[in-house]
């Protein structure tokens, strides 16, 4: 099988991902393998590949947004038949006994395992996955319109969980990448108002076609007070800000898995009136379950840029550079309609 395979982590714009040609890989018992179609691209993605994140496993093959039907069936699988069409995320495994499993946090347990990360993840033809971890992919989203949601509409639907902002609420989204575009659906579908803060004059103009009151630069003060904030740009001087921003009882929300260093802050301006301060580490299986179904309901599109598999180096350098407006997705096999 073709596949893209990370050897060595390194600066992206020195191509670090080469194209391979690997054996197919078996899927042993409670896996299935999934013939990949679409495998979108991800910041995280980038994080693994320049050593942002330290290294759990080289070579890996990359991505966690991988959308594709079932080929093979491992030994005891029964969830799903040949030819379904299912989703690999992020999360690949829990332990399923510890306290944080138990509590239904599983995506704080400490026995986690990553999809393109500590295993093989969607930048190749195939990929394996336990069943009990695969989605099933919702009718009317084509492979490229589903790939998206399975890593950035489920953070991004997490981090907006943990706002706890109910309907009509005034939210405010810093950077207007891959995530915040989804989310910026599902909160115009619940009647929320938004206000968006990014840098990129084309991530503006698409955060004003997706229905934002408000969009401007990320040192801009928001023309209103916000109830809750979610900072999704993976730089820490934009924390201080986010917290200025809202009002009393207000909260803000961390997206990313890895920020730059957070500035120091002052106690008054920036955590007084009980405003609050919250991280995302990862998402439970029920949260990517929640946000296909109402990504459904809502009518989420997703903005794609398609690339070719091989492409996967130029994919990530667009990324980095911000010069993709919505998500970035390689297109493995034939696509689907939904």
């Amino acid at each position: 099988m073709r596949a893209m395979v990370l050897r060595h982590q390194g600066p992206i714009e020195a191509r670090p991902l080469d194209l391979a040609e690997l054996p197919a890989p078996e899927p042993r018992s409670g896996e299935i393998r999934v013939r990949i179609h679409a495998s979108a691209i991800c910041r995280t993605d980038l994080h693994v590949v320049e050593g942002d994140l330290p290294a759990h496993r080289l070579p890996v093959v990359p991505g966690h947004q991988a959308v594709g039907v079932v080929d093979q069936l491992g030994p005891g699988c029964r969830r799903f038949v040949p030819g379904e069409r299912v989703g690999i995320a992020w999360l690949r495994e829990t332990c399923g006994v510890c306290a944080f499993c138990r509590a239904g946090a599983e995506n704080l347990c400490e026995a986690s395992r990553y999809t393109g990360y500590d295993a093989d993840g969607g930048y190749a033809e195939f990929a394996l996955i336990r069943e009990t971890y695969a989605y099933p992919i919702p009718a009317g989203f084509s492979d490229v319109e589903a790939a998206p949601l399975l890593c950035a509409g489920i953070i991004g639907y997490r981090a907006l969980r943990r706002t706890e902002l109910t309907r009509g609420g005034r939210l405010g989204l810093y950077g207007f990448g891959s995530s915040a575009h989804v989310v910026i659906q599902i909160a115009r579908h619940r009647g929320m108002e938004v206000f968006v803060a990014t840098r990129a004059a084309g991530h503006r103009e698409l955060a004003g076609r997706l229905g934002a009151a408000w969009a401007g630069g990320v040192t801009d003060p928001m023309p209103a007070p916000l109830d809750a904030a979610i900072v999704f740009a993976p730089a820490g001087e934009i924390v201080p800000l986010a917290l200025r921003a809202v009002q009393k009882a207000g909260v803000v929300v961390l997206a990313g898995i890895h920020m730059s260093p957070i500035p120091a802050m002052e106690y008054g301006p920036h955590l007084f009136h009980e405003k609050t301060l919250r991280s995302v580490e990862a998402n439970t299986r029920r949260d990517g379950e929640d946000l296909l179904r109402e990504a459904q309901a809502a009518g989420v599109r997703p903005s794609v840029t398609s690339f070719p598999l091989e492409s996967a180096n130029d994919a990530l350098i667009a990324l980095k550079a911000d010069r993709l407006d919505g998500t970035g997705v390689l297109v493995v096999g034939p696509r689907t309609a939904g």
